[in-house]
């Protein structure tokens, strides 16, 4: 019987159903190990609500909760609305990665065409913000988290683009994280790392999570008053693209599959997508449906946790 359905559906059908199943096992396990609340709603499905994209990416929730989301290499910003579904946004984003909405409501993006930070507004109007450290280009600006107090956390790894000039190089002396304060201050608040690239604080703005992602660890610090970064803790052994928190302070990441952590470093739930996904958040107007850039594709799943930016 299993034989004949293997032949019978679509390789792509395959997968959503192993999606769906691994969700199902997985919710089990989290209940029988004791956790107060399974993560994913009940009867939730991984539904794929776009497609047909190079590489998604930068996942943002707007204050109304629909969420934009970059086409890396096809130099566009889409939108999200949990009713009216997917529509392109902008076209001509100096190449937008990683963003997020600052308390203006202006999207604030890492922008690699020219190394740079990047805002944008309501009207589609891009103004540079930031992108030189000492007189020196960035890497290229890769995922950023925005504090309580509007301060920047962004990471600048270096990953060779083939629209920049011939003869671009790497300028920075290391592959840094950095502190844009809200007075326009800018600090490298971490340069030990192989590779950073996806971070995430808390919504309190104590804490910092950063992937360095070649190395296959997140760690934790905590923010100092001045948004400095210190005592340096081991959290996970996964590197991660995009990442992001929910209410309960569980840290999500996306390598390979969404992986979630408890805030004591514990894995208690590991979500299969039919793309490997890229970046993550938490859209919808309850903030409650997890959104995931994942290569070609987004999808969305409905979950009891809720996000927690925004």
């Amino acid at each position: 019987m299993l034989d004949h359905i293997d032949r019978v559906i679509t390789d792509q059908n395959i997968k959503c159903m192993k999606a769906i199943i691994s969700i199902i096992l997985l919710a089990m396990t989290v209940s029988l190990s004791g956790q107060k609340i399974n993560l994913i709603a009940e009867s939730a499905v991984i539904e794929k609500i776009g497609t047909g994209y190079s590489f998604t990416e930068g996942p943002a929730v707007s204050a109304n909760g629909k969420v934009y989301f970059t086409d890396q290499p096809n130099d566009r910003i889409y939108v999200w609305d949990e009713i009216d579904g997917v529509s392109l946004w902008l076209e001509g984003t100096e190449r937008s990665n990683g963003m997020y909405f600052n308390n203006k409501n202006m999207l604030v993006s890492c922008a690699d065409l020219h190394n740079r930070l990047i805002t944008i507004d309501e009207n589609k109007n891009i103004s540079p913000l930031f992108e030189n450290y000492e007189g020196v280009h960035l890497n290229g600006p890769n995922d950023l988290w925005i504090s309580p107090d509007g301060g920047i956390y962004f990471t600048d790894p270096y990953y060779h683009r083939g629209y920049w000039a011939e003869g671009h190089v790497e300028a920075q002396d290391t592959r840094g994280v950095y502190y844009l304060s809200s007075d326009g201050k800018v600090t490298r608040v971490v340069d030990d790392y192989v590779q950073p690239n996806g971070l995430v604080g808390t919504p309190d703005g104590k804490f910092l999570y950063i992937a360095d992602i070649n190395d296959g660890k997140i760690w934790r610090y905590d923010i100092d008053t001045d948004g400095t970064l210190s005592n340096k803790t081991f959290f996970a052994p996964k590197g991660s693209d995009g990442m992001t928190i929910d209410n309960y302070g569980n840290i999500y990441l996306t390598m390979g599959k969404v992986w979630i952590y408890s805030p004591e470093g514990e894995l208690i739930q590991e979500i299969e997508f039919p793309e490997s996904p890229s970046n993550i958040c938490f859209g919808g107007k309850e903030r409650d449906i997890l959104f995931v850039t994942a290569r070609t594709s987004v999808y969305t799943l409905k979950m009891n946790a809720r996000g927690v930016n925004k």
